[in-house]
C-alpha cells in the first residue's frame, strides 16, 4: 500500500484532531493515511474512513455560491477570519460554518447525501476496500445542522444496513460544525446509549481550525 505524506488533508487532519480533541487519549496514535483515511499507527487496531455528505440539489449548490461570495455576511462577521478563509481556501469551522474557502468548496461539491454516503462506504468496508482493522469507524463531515433526533436516524440506518455484513464498522462520528456525535453500532448497546451528543463551542472550533491548517500548502482536500 502507498501511503500519502503524514497529516496533508485538510479534513482527515481536522478529523484526527477532533476526535482526540473530544473523544481523549485512544486517538492519540492516529496517522492520516489512506484506506482508510486514519490509522493507528504501528498495528491495525483501528481504522477511520474521513468523508462528507450534503444534500444535493440546486438550492444547496446556490447556498455555496452565496457563502463563498460573502452574501450572507452579518453584522457579527470579522475581517480577520475572512482574511484567514481567503488565504487559506478553508472556513470549516469558523462564523458557525456561514463561509467556504475556494479550496473547500470543491471537497463539498462531491459531496453524497448522508444516507447515500453512509450506504457506499458500507459496501466498501464490507468488501475488504479498507484492509483488515480490529475495529473500523466512519467519520462524516456535514455542512448542515444535524440535531440528536437526525443522529438516531442516521445510526438506525446504518445498523440495518450493516446488520448481515460480516466486517461493519463499529463506531460512526458526525461533525456538523458545533455540534458532534459519537455515535456506537456495536451489537447489544442500548438504544439510550447509542449516541452521545457534544456541543463544539466557537474556541474550540477555531484552535481546530488553526491546527488542522498547519499541515501547509499540500493539505488540497
Amino acid at each position: 500500500m502507498t501511503y500519502r505524506k503524514y497529516d496533508t488533508c485538510f479534513f482527515e487532519r481536522y478529523a484526527m484532531l477532533q476526535l482526540q480533541m473530544l473523544l481523549g487519549h485512544k486517538f492519540d496514535n492516529l496517522a492520516n493515511r489512506d484506506r482508510p483515511d486514519l490509522q493507528s499507527v504501528g498495528s491495525n487496531s483501528l481504522g477511520i474512513e474521513v468523508t462528507r455528505a450534503m444534500e444535493g440539489g440546486k438550492e444547496a449548490a446556490l447556498q455555496m455560491l452565496k457563502d463563498i461570495s460573502g452574501i450572507t455576511k452579518d453584522e457579527h462577521d470579522n475581517a480577520a477570519d475572512f482574511q484567514t478563509i481567503i488565504e487559506s481556501g478553508y472556513g470549516y469551522g469558523l462564523r458557525e460554518g456561514s463561509f467556504i474557502g475556494g479550496i473547500e468548496l470543491d471537497y463539498w461539491k462531491s459531496a453524497q447525501p448522508m444516507m447515500d454516503i453512509i450506504s457506499n462506504k458500507i459496501s466498501k468496508v464490507s468488501s475488504g476496500f479498507y484492509g483488515c482493522f480490529d475495529e473500523f469507524g466512519l467519520f462524516i463531515f456535514s455542512k448542515e445542522h444535524i440535531n440528536v433526533i437526525n443522529a438516531f436516524d442516521t445510526v438506525q440506518y446504518t445498523l440495518n444496513l450493516q446488520q448481515p455484513l460480516d466486517t461493519k464498522y463499529s463506531r460512526l462520528y458526525i461533525s456538523a460544525i458545533s455540534d458532534f456525535y459519537a455515535c456506537n453500532l456495536e451489537d447489544g448497546i442500548s438504544p439510550d446509549f447509542r449516541v452521545t451528543s457534544i456541543k463544539v463551542d466557537e474556541l474550540m472550533r477555531r484552535d481546530l481550525f488553526l491546527s488542522a491548517l498547519r499541515s501547509g500548502p499540500s493539505g488540497k482536500c
